[in-house]
């Protein structure tokens, strides 16, 4: 039996919510793997709640940044060590720029970033740049991940940032009649579907969009959990089983999400409806970045925090 440490039993109650001994079990009953860990928990109606990752921990900021004529947009995941120095105007500063220089010279990847001239300084790299902020705001300071999205055809992008940096959204829209999109109406459904996407965290756009593999995962913990409740397989995979994938892709697909300011309709039926006032309105992508997803966070004493930013 694998040896398992109290920082795995740590780590999979925190993405699941279980008792401290289901979680060893289950950690134990899949030789430590993690992942492996939640479906068995989920296949024993033990989870009390799924999380999308292991801990939101890291700090720092994810910012967007959206050109004048909404026709190219930026979403990046800025990191620093802790809230405090997250909090202060020259990490933000420092963001702000980053965001900026991405919007102006569209890099590939951050190896690429890295390597390039600042867009308003060529006497230095973007790697020289962090390297002052770094000695400037006192921490460390990763730019961690980042979207450019650019628009092809009629639409326009939109974005929301929630909690001052803790969730960000860029969504790119279609329409067939450019004019809309100075619309305040098309504005305000524009916002609506970021903060949707902010909240209730879709997955995908459609359910054309969900890999197979997703959709076999999915129906192995549906069968596995209902035949360890004693239910017969015949019943599980005809009757329990299409109503439960039905209810995956309405949680998970953005299109079959429950609207969140008006739950008696979908996000569908929503932007059939503000598309039958103004013109023909699409969701062609979008994504959504959490602040810290995945990384661990460095704990550290308050008091030791400020003294840090004093010195």
């Amino acid at each position: 039996m694998a040896d398992i440490s109290a920082a795995q039993v740590k780590e999979l109650r925190e993405m699941t919510g279980s008792g401290i001994m289901d979680c060893k079990r289950a950690l134990q009953a899949t030789e430590g793997d993690v992942e492996k860990a939640v479906a068995w928990l989920r296949e024993k109606g033990i989870a009390k709640a799924e999380k999308k990752s292991a801990r939101i921990a890291a700090e720092g900021a994810v910012v967007a940044k959206i050109a004048d004529d909404k026709k190219s947009g930026v979403l990046a995941e800025i990191n620093v060590e802790t809230d405090f120095a997250a909090n202060t105007d020259k990490f933000k500063a420092f963001a702000d720029t980053v965001a900026t220089h991405i919007l102006t010279k569209k890099p590939a990847s951050v190896e690429d970033l890295m390597a390039q001239t600042l867009y308003n300084d060529d006497s230095k790299t973007m790697e020289l740049f962090q390297k002052e902020a770094i000695a400037d705001i006192g921490e460390n300071t990763s730019i961690r991940r980042f979207v450019v999205y650019e628009v092809e055809g009629n639409g326009a992008l939109a974005s929301y940032i929630h909690m001052g940096g803790k969730i960000g959204v860029l969504v790119d829209f279609a329409t067939d009649d450019e004019s809309v999109i100075a619309k305040p109406e098309f504005a305000a459904f524009a916002k609506d579907i970021a903060m949707q996407i902010a909240a209730a965290n879709p997955k995908w756009l459609t359910r054309e969009d969900v890999p197979q593999e997703e959709i076999d995962k999915e129906t192995e913990i549906i069968i596995n959990k209902n035949l360890n409740e004693g239910k017969p397989e015949k019943i599980i995979r005809e009757r329990i089983l299409p109503g439960n994938i039905e209810k995956f892709y309405k949680e998970n697909c953005l299109i079959e999400q429950e609207f969140v300011k008006d739950d008696s309709k979908s996000i569908a039926t929503y932007t059939k409806e503000v598309a039958s006032s103004l013109a023909n309105i699409s969701i062609r992508r979008f994504t959504r970045y959490e602040m810290g997803e995945g990384l661990a966070k460095k704990e550290e004493n308050f008091a030791e925090e400020v003294m840090k930013q004093i010195k």
